[in-house]
């Protein structure tokens, strides 16, 4: 046999063979049971429910990569605005356009000490008046930190529920064709049983992300809290050396 045959008959052989492994993927990409199963026979429950879990789903990542990027510009503020004192401070967190962090901070201080005269300087005392001002704007600040995180929360602790939920109603949709046929065969119960399954394994799926990220979200917020505070507390003192 010749070189040139033997190539032939090689090439003839790998073609059969990435015929055959063509077929089986065709054959194990049109599963029946898969999600594209569920969606072209499911009914309008079905298919509401796995809707609400990809919206859940995308509001998860909408608010946490949202959040995510506000925390890292926060802490990167706050980290430049400790490396400054006094009247550079002051200035420096005022001039920041950080949606009322910091600058809220600085504009609530410096306000409440300018205010700090006549009658209301004899009644109260600069200390007191320049904290409570400041206190606020902490306030504030944290309430504005919380924005997002109720999203995140609720779908963490639904999106299981939501799931079950289109787990039963796919094992109601086995019983109904178990008792339409009046036999328990698997062909008339793996479509509503894999609907079901595939229904609990995407609430879970929009769930874990939500609780870790929750998680991960609350404890970067008070990071951010506590370097608002501290930027606060030098904040005050400066305003008080103004004086």
């Amino acid at each position: 046999m010749s070189k040139i045959t033997r190539i032939a008959f090689t090439a003839v052989a790998l073609l059969s063979s990435l015929n055959a492994l063509a077929a089986e993927t065709a054959h194990v990409t049109s599963n029946p049971y898969g999600i594209d199963a569920l969606w072209a026979q499911g009914d309008i429950v079905a298919r509401g429910t796995l809707i609400i879990l990809l919206i859940m789903s995308a509001a998860t990542w909408y608010v946490g990569i949202v959040k995510l990027l506000e925390q890292r510009r926060l802490l990167k503020q706050g980290r430049e605005l400790l490396a400054s004192h006094g009247a550079e401070l002051q200035k420096r967190a005022s001039e920041l356009a950080d949606e009322g962090m910091f600058s809220a901070v600085a504009a609530a201080g410096i306000e409440a000490a300018a205010e700090h005269k006549g009658e209301l300087a004899g009644r109260v005392d600069l200390n007191t008046w320049v904290s409570m001002a400041i206190s606020d704007a902490v306030d504030s600040a944290s309430h504005h930190m919380q924005n997002g995180l109720s999203v995140v929360a609720t779908v963490g602790s639904t999106a299981p529920f939501v799931g079950l939920f289109g787990t039963v109603w796919g094992i109601y949709h086995a019983l109904t064709a178990i008792g339409m046929s009046g036999q328990a065969s698997i062909d008339k119960v793996a479509g509503p049983v894999g609907e079901a399954l595939i229904m609990t394994a995407i609430g879970l799926g929009v769930a874990v992300p939500a609780v870790l990220g929750y998680n991960w979200l609350v404890r970067r917020n008070k990071l951010v809290l506590d370097m608002v505070r501290v930027v606060a507390g030098r904040l005050h003192a400066s305003l008080l050396n103004a004086r």
